[in-house]
């Protein structure tokens, strides 16, 4: 335990963040999460964030060390897609009860089922998660791993982050510090290269690096580990020999990319791949690290020449959807990376953002948003579901983007709705991206049911009967009001 909180007083002290730089000492050790809400389900606590961060690496095996509430919870709450292998898949728990912590069973449950995952699955590797119960009952998952990976000749990673020492953000930059420690760099490619990078922070959600990485292709420039989005335990091993960086998601794993530009000289940037400038943006930026590491600078031409033959194509196909959306207003309710990058992309083609969330943003992502914006009128830190639906009733707003927590106030409101949270269906990153992102909006905005819930319910008109009607006191109004409407045409009624 005491490993445990050097740890996170090491990730609390965070040298690359603006915002932490600028408290004083009491303070920086507090670190940014909130206190957690008793009770919370999976999306607010430490564990999940681990899981979220490391999940995505699918040909290992993640093991929770818990009852099976814990597993239960968290499993499949993201949309990461693998172009590969599907065991990260298949949820493993120790699945422990009362009788094994009363007994003290619950570290020989542990090797024994790591054990099994060995000889039924042969993986990689093995990542076993630490929960509140183990962690409140005192288990070494760190040495029960260790005599395992002993034991059985292959990497078995503790991932020590039980849901009781902070929020998910915290989580997440604890995963990357059980890389750093246990995987990364521990083994040696034979084809490392002057053109190879690593991605930081890309959860490849529905498929979206399939969009980017041919790209990158085409510019000669290798992926040797997008972490984690669709990864390979050996990439990530091997992910300290490249010569570049790029941070997608500096909120969950800027510790990682820092401490691996201290420890291997690799240099990193905070970009996004939502949106053509910013697409645009972040190749050039990779060129041009890549360059300064010792490339050949004649790949900035070649980049350059790609950029204009993408950015070509791409606002030649969102020139139909332009006369149809200009002018329409957005609230994004997100937050992150996501809260200034959807921001500016949008705004290319002509929509405007009554307002986004900056809940999960650090203060770089709400500079850019003052600057992209030219104020900060339109960023709210939160928004209660009833400020919310009041925007939404009065029609301040044309369709919210946001997760699917929020939907159905969108719904209640009858105003159109699109997911661009973890949960979305389609890939909105590169150029492509941006196209399908601008044709999910018209085809929200634009569906017709809109315009009939909008309509009074059938229900809800009132006939304008010539005369007045009789009382309904008496017991023959009944036969009186059949004789008064006998003779009625459709004219005679009125109209909703």
């Amino acid at each position: 335990m005491s490993s445990l909180r050097a740890k996170i007083q090491d990730v609390f002290n965070e040298p690359a963040c603006e915002q932490n730089r600028g408290k004083d000492v009491k303070a920086r050790k507090k670190g940014c999460s909130k206190p957690l809400t008793p009770g919370a389900a999976a999306g607010g606590c430490a564990f999940d964030g681990a899981k979220i961060v490391l999940q995505p690496i699918t040909d290992v095996a993640h093991l929770i060390h818990a009852p099976l509430a814990c597993e239960g919870n968290s499993w499949d709450n993201r949309g990461a897609a693998s172009s590969g292998p599907t065991l990260w898949r298949t949820s493993f728990t120790t699945d422990l009860s009362e009788l094994d912590v009363v007994m003290g069973q619950s570290e020989r449950k542990l090797f024994k089922a790591i054990r099994e995952i060995q000889e039924a699955y042969g993986p990689p590797a093995i990542f076993v998660y630490a929960t509140c119960v183990t962690a409140l009952i005192g288990d070494d998952i760190e040495a029960v791993c260790k005599r395992a990976a002993e034991k059985f000749g292959l990497p078995v990673v503790p991932v020590n982050a039980p849901g009781f020492v902070g929020s998910k953000n915290l989580g997440n930059k604890l995963a990357g510090e059980a890389l750093l420690e246990h995987v990364i760099g521990t083994v040696e490619p034979d084809d490392a290269g002057r053109y190879d990078i690593n991605i930081l922070g890309e959860f490849n959600l529905s498929g979206e690096f399939w969009l980017v990485k041919p790209l990158l292709d085409r510019l000669g420039i290798r992926v040797r580990a997008c972490i984690p989005g669709d990864a390979r335990y050996l990439d990530i091993a091997c992910a300290h020999r490249a010569r570049a960086a790029m941070m997608v998601c500096s909120t969950a794993l800027i510790n990682l990319a820092r401490k691996m530009e201290q420890r291997w000289d690799i240099p990193f940037f905070e970009g996004s791949f939502y949106g053509i400038t910013d697409t645009s943006e972040a190749l050039r930026q990779i060129s041009q690290l890549l360059v300064k590491k010792g490339a050949d600078p004649e790949i900035l031409g070649r980049t350059e020449a790609l950029i204009a033959e993408e950015e070509a194509i791409a606002w030649k196909k969102l020139a139909a959807y332009r006369p149809r959306l200009e002018g329409k207003r957005v609230l994004l309710n997100t937050g992150g990376v996501k809260s200034w990058s959807v921001v500016h992309a949008l705004m290319e083609i002509g929509i405007e953002i009554v307002g986004t969330s900056v809940k999960k943003s650090t203060v770089e992502d709400k500079e850019r948003i003052k600057q992209i914006l030219k104020d900060d009128n339109h960023m709210f830190e939160q928004m209660a579901p009833r400020e919310l639906y009041a925007m939404l009733s009065e029609h301040k707003a044309d369709i919210m983007l946001s997760g699917g927590r929020t939907q159905f106030i969108a719904l209640k409101a009858k105003t159109p709705w699109l997911d661009i949270n973890q949960e979305r269906q389609h890939p909105y990153a590169g150029y492509d991206g941006m196209v399908e992102l601008v044709r999910q909006i018209d085809l929200a905005i634009h569906n017709p049911i809109w315009r009939q819930v909008l309509e009074p319910a059938p229900w809800d008109c009132q006939p304008a009967v010539r005369d007045e009607l009789p009382s309904t006191k008496s017991e023959t109004p009944t036969l009186h009001v059949v004789q008064e409407f006998a003779g009625t045409t459709a004219d005679d009624f009125g109209e909703c």
